[in-house]
């Protein structure tokens, strides 16, 4: 479903992701894994079309995305929840959902598609005429996955999904993008909890300077010894 291929991306003069190859299987859930500065944002912010990367390719579905509009790359059916919970803090959170549904398709289906959002996530539900702004940060998290899901795509991307979440929501969110794959979704998911990711993934690598070190099924890499010392205090 998505596949890069030595990518190399960055801003300005400043280089932040090396030939960076990696796939995305259709009805896989893939979590790529790092610490902070690694250059998982910037792999991200490339698939998704908001910078344009050096060189490489990018294939979605058999398309080249590389260089188009954010909006184009969204109505081919990706789904982006960018990390910190982005959310418009001056409109409704029923105005934010709604606003997932921008294109075509996805709006003549949107009452539906909220009906299953809402269910999803039931604290969005009793807080639909809530501001953005007074929104805790579990919300946002929450308000930012089901915004995505209002686009109807075929790939969610996660930017660190679990951020500002208490262990109770964090536990939910997972449990939410397992469904997902259970429906059909497929997901990339950008984390830095190793342990809840490395639990429902299908498959992932790590990324450490901006270069893929080391990839493989989550039993690989849940027993890999540089898994084991950098992330889990092994």
């Amino acid at each position: 479903m998505l596949r890069l291929h030595n990518v190399n991306a960055g801003y300005g003069a400043v280089k932040a992701l090396w030939d960076v190859t990696l796939r995305v299987d259709e009805g896989e859930i893939v979590t790529v894994l790092g610490a902070n500065g690694a250059g998982k944002t910037t792999l991200v912010r490339s698939i998704v079309g908001l910078i344009e990367p050096f060189s490489g390719m990018i294939k979605f579905a058999g398309q080249r995305i590389e260089g188009r509009y954010p909006h184009r790359i969204s109505e081919l059916g990706i789904a982006y929840g960018p990390e910190g919970g982005g959310v418009f803090r001056d409109m409704t959170v029923r105005e934010n959902l709604e606003l997932g549904a921008y294109h075509r398709r996805a709006w003549e289906r949107r009452d539906r598609t909220l009906e299953r959002v809402l269910h999803l996530f039931p604290r969005l539900e009793e807080r639909q005429r809530a501001l953005g702004r007074t929104l805790s940060g579990g919300e946002r998290q929450m308000l930012v996955i089901g915004r995505a899901l209002m686009a109807l795509p075929t790939l969610c991307i996660f930017d660190e999904p679990s951020t500002g979440m208490s262990p109770v929501l964090v536990e939910q969110s997972f449990h939410v993008i397992e469904q997902l794959r259970d429906e059909g979704i497929t997901v990339l998911l950008i984390e830095q909890n190793v342990k809840k990711s490395l639990e429902i993934a299908d498959r992932g690598y790590v990324l450490e300077s901006g270069r893929v070190v080391l990839e493989g099924d989550r039993h690989e890499l849940a027993s890999s010894e540089l898994i084991g010392r950098a992330y889990l205090g092994i």
